[in-house]
């Protein structure tokens, strides 16, 4: 702003103190920087006054943008719901319109006694899965060897 070099600062500080003099001229020095310190600070209120301000303006225009979006979506989701409706009750404009169409109920093919697991059969059939489990004393019955035909014996000869 002000364009005050050192050359100049000494002369200005030379002809203050000729005119106020040595004892002097450290007390107006310091009410000097004093007042240059209340100035800023001022100055600094101002600025920051000024973009709170600024900000609050901004934030209010913001605030009637969003409100003016809520205010669009909330009459376009109350025409598509009022268009739901029509088209549901049957009352639609589309004179082919027949009223609502329900899908057929079909019964869900599950048997609730049966217990099945979470892995596909052709998953466990693939890669070897046992899937019936059998205990042990039924893994033995079920592999023992055939018996051979018992051999007919005669009366025991003594």
């Amino acid at each position: 702003m002000f364009d005050i070099g050192v050359t100049k600062l000494a002369i200005i500080g030379g002809i203050a103190l000729v005119v106020i003099g040595p004892e002097r001229l450290p007390t107006v020095a310091r009410t000097l920087g004093a007042l240059v310190g209340r100035a800023r600070r001022y100055v600094a209120d101002v600025k920051e006054e000024v973009n709170r301000s600024m900000d609050l303006e901004a934030l209010r225009k913001m605030r009637e943008n969003v409100e003016d979006a809520a205010r669009d979506v909330e009459k376009t989701l109350q025409t598509h719901a009022s268009e739901f409706e029509q088209s549901i009750n049957g009352t639609a404009t589309d004179p082919l319109a027949q009223g609502p169409v329900y899908p057929a109920y079909q019964r869900p093919r599950k048997n609730w006694r049966l217990k099945q697991g979470a892995m596909p059969r052709w998953y466990k059939v693939r890669h070897g899965v046992r899937m019936n489990a059998l205990s042990g004393a039924a893994r033995v019955a079920r592999y023992r060897p055939a018996r051979a035909p018992a051999a007919q014996s005669s009366p025991a000869q003594y």
